[in-house]
C-alpha cells in the first residue's frame, strides 16, 4: 500500500467502513492544486552558503517517505506525488538554486540513507528527539504532533492518557515516535492491572488507516495534522485527540555542511510569503513556526 494516496485511502476506507463495493473514479477529487512554488527564486545569499559540490551540482538529494496527506502522497495514477512536504522541498530547492532529486523510501529507511550519504535531505514529517538528534540533524519547518483517531462507532472519549490504550490494539508506522512513545507506556498498564498495548506496525501511513477501517486495530496512532486530514475527509472516522505537541524538520546528516543554506532557505520563504501560502494549501496553518531552528530541544 506504500503506493496509496489520501483521496483513494479516503475513499477506501468509506468502502471498507460502509461495508460495499464503490468505484473510485472520483479519487483526487478535493486535492488541492495550486502550484504555490513557481515563483520562487534562487536567494543569492542562500546560494552563497551550499557547498561547493552541491552548488556545482545542482542537485538537492531527497530521500522522501511518501505514504501519507498532507505531508506526501500519490495521486489516483500511482505515481504523480503531491503534499506539503513536496511543496516545501521544492521552494527550498528554488531559493538554493538546486533541482529535486526525489527518491522515495520507507520511513525508517531514510535515516540510514543519511548517514551513508545517499540522501543530503529526508522528508516524512520527521519529528525532532533527542534520540533522533544522536544520529541525524534537523532544520525544522513546521509543528505536529501525535495524535489518535478512531472509528465513528467507537464510543471512546478523547484520549489525554495513554493508559487508556492498554488492552486495546493500536497501528502505528514503522520507524516512529509512535512506537517509541507505546513502548515507554506499557509498563503503566502493568502497573494499574491493565493488559498491555497490542502495538501493530505498518511501512505506510495508508496501511496504518487500512488497519482501522477494516477491524485489525481500535485505535490509529499517527501525526496530528494527518489525522486532521484525513477524518475531515472521511466522516466515519473520529480525531480523539492531540497527545504531544512536536516540532518537525528536514533531516539531514549529522552536522551536515548543507545545513547552514537550508535553514536560510526555509528563512527566506518564511519572510516571502510562500511559506504561509504552502501551509494555507494544505490546511496545517495554524501549525506555522515563527522561526526556522537547527536542532532543537525536545519538549519535555
Amino acid at each position: 500500500m506504500s503506493r496509496a494516496v489520501l483521496p483513494a485511502l479516503v475513499a477506501l476506507v468509506g468502502v471498507l467502513l460502509a461495508g460495499c463495493a464503490s468505484p473510485l473514479d472520483d479519487a483526487d477529487a478535493g486535492v488541492p492544486r495550486e502550484d504555490v512554488t513557481a515563483a520562487v527564486a534562487a536567494d543569492p545569499a542562500a546560494v552563497a552558503l551550499l557547498p561547493d559540490d552541491v552548488r556545482t551540482a545542482g542537485v538537492l538529494s531527497v530521500g522522501a517517505s511518501v505514504s501519507a496527506p498532507p505531508s506526501a502522497f500519490h495521486l489516483a495514477d500511482g505515481v504523480t506525488t503531491t503534499g506539503q512536504d513536496i511543496d516545501m522541498t521544492e521552494a527550498v530547492a528554488r531559493t538554493l538554486g538546486l533541482r529535486v532529486q526525489r527518491t522515495e523510501s520507507t520511513f525508517d529507511g531514510i535515516v540510514p540513507g543519511l548517514t551513508s550519504g545517499k540522501f543530503d535531505v529526508g522528508t516524512g514529517n520527521f519529528a525532532v528527539t533527542e534520540a533522533r538528534k544522536k544520529q541525524v540533524s534537523f532544520v525544522t519547518y513546521i509543528n505536529d504532533g501525535q495524535g489518535f483517531a478512531v472509528r465513528a462507532d467507537d464510543p471512546q472519549p478523547p484520549i489525554r492518557d495513554l493508559v487508556e490504550l492498554c488492552g486495546r490494539t493500536v497501528s502505528v508506522l514503522t520507524g516512529s515516535t509512535f512506537e517509541s512513545t507505546l513502548a515507554k507506556a506499557q509498563p503503566r498498564c502493568s502497573q494499574a492491572g491493565r493488559p498491555a498495548i497490542e502495538v501493530r506496525s505498518y511501512p505506510d501511513g495508508a496501511t496504518t488507516g487500512l488497519a482501522l477501517a477494516q477491524r485489525r486495530a481500535d485505535v490509529t496512532m499517527s501525526t496530528i495534522n494527518g489525522l486532521r486530514y484525513l477524518v475531515s475527509q472521511q466522516p466515519r472516522l473520529r480525531f480523539v485527540g492531540e497527545y504531544r505537541r512536536l516540532d518537525v524538520g528536514f533531516a539531514l546528516a549529522k552536522d551536515s555542511p548543507l545545513i547552514p543554506a537550508v535553514q536560510a532557505a526555509v528563512t527566506r520563504l518564511m519572510a516571502d510569503g510562500t511559506y504561509a501560502r504552502i501551509l494555507a494549501k494544505w490546511g496545517t496553518s495554524p501549525s506555522a513556526l515563527r522561526t526556522s531552528q537547527v536542532d532543537p530541544p525536545e519538549p519535555v
